[in-house]
């Protein structure tokens, strides 16, 4: 199974791709340079693999390596930002 992350700015998303099929996305909107993340979503038949998770960390590095800042409105990505405190420093 190949796995990559990708941004996608025309969408205002980041999203998993899993062997060449769009697996689910995470929406973010660009407010001055702080993205605000309202919601995260993997499609049927990709639950239970991890890809959410997979996902926000890859947003997140990619927020990370641009010099970022988000607002985690996302319930999943504040919780995973709650297990996750290496990513505190993103946090608006």
């Amino acid at each position: 199974m190949t796995t990559t992350v990708r941004d996608n700015p025309a969408e205002g998303r980041y999203e998993i791709v899993v062997d060449d099929v769009l697996a689910g996305f995470t929406q973010y909107h660009d407010r001055d340079g702080v993205l605000v993340f309202p919601h995260t979503e993997v499609f049927d038949g990709h639950e239970g693999q991890g890809l959410a998770s997979t996902l926000v960390q890859g947003a997140l590095d990619d927020v990370r390596a641009k010099g970022l800042t988000i607002v985690p409105e996302c319930a999943y990505v504040a919780r995973w930002l709650g297990k996750h405190p290496d990513y505190a420093d993103l946090v608006a």
